[in-house]
C-alpha cells in the first residue's frame, strides 16, 4: 500500500481544513491509520489514529476537540478535519499506516508513510 496525502495549504487562524490521504493497493482495510505532524524545528508528533474499521479513534492532546478523523475503506481514503486552526498547527502533516489492530502513538510502529502535506496557519 502506498499513501498520498493532500489538502494542505495556507489558511488564517480560526479556519478549517480537511486533509485527505488516498491509498493504493487492495489491503487498505488491514491498516490502522494515523496522522502525524512535524512543525519546523520540532520532532514528529502524533495527531490522531483510527482503527481498521473506523470505530475507534485516539486523539493527541494538542488537537482534541478540534480535529476529527474518518476513513472510507471503499474509497481507500482517510480524512483529517481540522477546525479552529491555530498558528501552532503549522506543520507538515503525514498520514501513516501500520499492520495490526492497535492504534499507537509512536511513529516507529508505523510501516508505511505518505509524503506529507504542508499546512500553514497565519495569525
Amino acid at each position: 500500500v502506498q499513501l498520498q496525502a493532500s489538502g494542505g495549504g495556507l489558511v488564517q487562524a480560526g479556519a478549517s481544513l480537511r486533509l485527505s490521504c488516498a491509498a493504493s493497493g487492495r489491503t487498505f482495510s488491514d491498516y490502522v491509520l494515523g496522522w502525524f505532524r512535524q512543525a519546523p524545528g520540532k520532532g514528529r508528533e502524533f495527531v490522531v489514529g483510527i482503527s481498521r474499521g473506523g470505530r475507534s479513534t485516539i486523539y493527541g492532546d494538542s488537537v482534541k476537540g478540534r480535529a476529527s478523523i474518518s476513513r472510507d475503506n471503499i474509497k481507500n481514503t482517510v480524512y483529517l478535519q481540522m477546525n479552529s486552526l491555530k498558528p501552532e498547527d503549522t506543520a507538515v502533516y503525514y498520514c501513516a499506516g501500520r499492520v495490526g489492530t492497535t492504534i499507537l502513538a509512536a511513529q516507529e510502529y508505523y510501516d508505511i508513510w505518505g509524503q506529507g502535506t504542508l499546512v500553514t496557519v497565519s495569525s
